[in-house]
């Protein structure tokens, strides 16, 4: 029994999920714990995924505040309760407040520990539980300090290998074959300040437009929509990806790696460090010097626009060279050391 977990977001639940399905392959039995509350409570319920949800309180960058205090611990005692039922193998925690309890009870109780980080600057979950963790996952080149740096492998980031044709995914879009595409991705919830500041700079020049803008943000934009312009709450990554002929997006992990899988240019607008850490900081900074993206300039948006759709193979070819192919069975090969 490998027990997998992690969550609150889509960036630590979906390489969890795609771990899951590669061991499940292998005939592996896989358990998820997740959080109460997150992501995965709204999509394990709807898979065959034996599953549990716990309390698992935010861990603040700064302070632990009381209630989420309070959370942590009763997470833990659910996590422990659990472990002795489930009796995992091995563990594979992808991070986030979800993936800690259940990862520092085995930690404690000599289960086998991996962990995978999604970003360029790990997390304080990950940075907690890596000192009695048997090895470490990178999505990306990540600096370390030298005693976590020996624990380190890099895997890449799991993603849905799947690609599409340009032209038949532009026609499934309902877009012009013909015409250059761009993508516009604020994370599976949406970003509010792509939402306002990239429409006025991007409607003039005339391009066509995907534009996810979040479920809940729907029909605030849907005033948007026109001939080249259109607005989805959510699309399908793959899909959308092998349309696109540019993405314009922040810097989550999860859509940076999806990127490198379809070898797709990108223009990046990560979030303040403020609201993450600096996490996507980091990820823009390490595509960028990759030579994959580019910081995105509101003054001179259309100006960058132009000039990536005109000289898109070097982005294309460093993105190759960050893609995650293969990660997920990279990790299930790392996780079968345990068994």
């Amino acid at each position: 029994m490998v027990l997998l977990t992690g969550g609150g977001t889509g960036g630590h639940l979906f390489p969890a999920l795609a771990v899951a399905e590669e061991l499940g392959r292998r005939g592996h039995p896989v358990f998820y714990l997740g959080a109460e509350g997150g992501l995965e409570a709204r999509l394990l319920p709807t898979t065959s995924l034996p599953h549990a949800l716990i309390p698992a309180g935010k861990l603040d960058r700064s302070a632990l505040r009381p209630r989420e205090a309070w959370k942590v611990l009763k997470g833990l005692l659910a996590a422990r309760a659990l472990l002795r039922r489930v009796r995992p193998k091995a563990i594979l925690s992808t991070g986030g407040y979800a993936g800690f309890p259940g990862a520092l009870v085995g930690e404690l109780a000599k289960v086998p520990v991996l962990l995978h980080e999604q970003n360029a600057k790990p997390g304080l979950a990950i940075r907690l539980l890596a000192p009695l963790a048997k090895g470490l996952a990178l999505s990306v080149p990540t600096a370390l300090p030298p005693w976590m740096a020996r624990k380190a492998r890099i895997t890449g980031y799991p993603v849905r290998e799947v690609r599409h044709p340009q032209a038949e995914a532009k026609a499934r879009l309902g877009f012009d074959p013909k015409k250059p595409l761009l993508l516009v991705l604020g994370g599976s919830q949406g970003s509010l300040e792509l939402n306002e500041k990239l429409p006025p700079l991007l409607k003039p020049l005339g391009l066509p437009v995907l534009h996810q803008v979040g479920e809940r943000w729907v029909e605030r934009y849907r005033h948007l929509e026109g001939e080249a312009y259109r607005v989805a709450g959510f699309v399908d990554a793959p899909l959308a990806m092998s349309a696109a002929d540019l993405l314009l997006a922040r810097a989550g992990a999860g859509t940076l790696a999806e990127a490198a899988f379809h070898r797709l240019p990108a223009l990046l607008f990560p979030l303040p460090a403020s609201l993450d850490g600096g996490a996507q900081a980091a990820n823009a900074r390490t595509y960028r010097e990759a030579g994959a993206a580019e910081l995105g300039d509101y003054g001179h948006l259309a100006k960058q626009v132009e000039g990536l759709l005109a000289r898109p193979e070097p982005y294309r070819e460093a993105m190759a060279r960050l893609s995650p192919e293969g990660a997920a069975k990279r990790l299930a090969d790392w996780l079968e050391e345990y068994l």
